[in-house]
């Protein structure tokens, strides 16, 4: 009896824990490549800016709104919930409430000014299956099986000084955007990859996401805890032991 008792207040404790502080995140997706890989496994940090409807579910939590956590920054990269068929998110925060947003020719102006990029070479990976779910990359040039598939790499430096790493495989629509003003309280979130993510940059009526609300934020994304680029977890021979603990920037 004990010892089932030792484990029922275990699991109990565990559940709190997850419910309240972190939450595990695993990358289905390229969307946030090379900053994030299929296969990478984390834990998002729920308490980084407070707790609110999408961080705290149910009714655990004995207060509305958010307290306790600090303001979103530019660079942040956010699990979020979508916030029409809520699917869980993760991307980089790009704009503030009450920012302008526009993207001209892949490169990101904030308030009429241009966020620099510089070329930092090329992220390249393998042309094959890729995690459980079985994706193929996207590349520069059509490339055969097995074959190394190259994306253009550059580093982006936010006006707050956030330096990241960004993707280019190709000349795209998202590339040319309209100015989009962000409403108070919301967030314009974009993905690392840039032109295989589905963001701010689309509306929610074709599957974007739009302006996300502030109290849709479920946390930050701080560090990679565990990656795998196998099928499996269990394929010991496809970690990426380099990855274990690494620290998302």
């Amino acid at each position: 009896m004990e010892t089932v008792k030792t484990v029922v207040y275990a699991l109990l404790i565990a559940g709190i824990f997850r419910t309240l502080f972190f939450q595990p995140f695993w990358i289905p997706s390229g969307s946030m490549k090379d900053t994030l890989l299929i296969g990478d496994f984390l834990f998002v940090n729920k308490m980084a800016y407070g707790y609110s409807s999408a961080s705290c579910p149910f009714s655990i939590c004995p207060f509305s709104g958010r307290i306790l956590g600090s303001e979103p920054e530019r660079g942040d990269v956010v699990v979020f919930r979508h916030p029409v068929n809520n699917t869980d998110f993760i991307k980089r925060l790009i704009g503030l409430p009450g920012d302008k947003v526009q993207i001209k020719d892949g490169i990101i102006y904030l308030n009429g000014d241009m966020v620099p990029q510089e070329s930092d070479g090329f992220f390249t990976e393998t042309y094959e299956k890729q995690g459980p779910i079985g994706n193929m990359p996207r590349c520069l040039t059509p490339v055969g099986i097995g074959a190394p598939c190259e994306k253009e790499k550059f580093i982006e430096t936010l006006p707050n000084g956030v330096q990241h790493s960004v993707l280019n495989i190709t000349a795209s629509q998202a590339d040319n955007t309209q100015v989009y003003t962000v409403p108070e309280g919301h967030y314009f979130f974009m993905g690392d990859n840039r032109d295989n993510s589905t963001d701010s940059r689309f509306p929610q009526n074709v599957g974007g996401v739009g302006m996300v609300p502030f109290e849709n934020l479920i946390g930050r994304a701080d560090r990679i805890m565990f990656s795998a680029e196998g099928r499996s977890l269990f394929f010991f021979w496809t970690w990426r032991s380099d990855r274990f603990f690494k620290a998302i920037e």
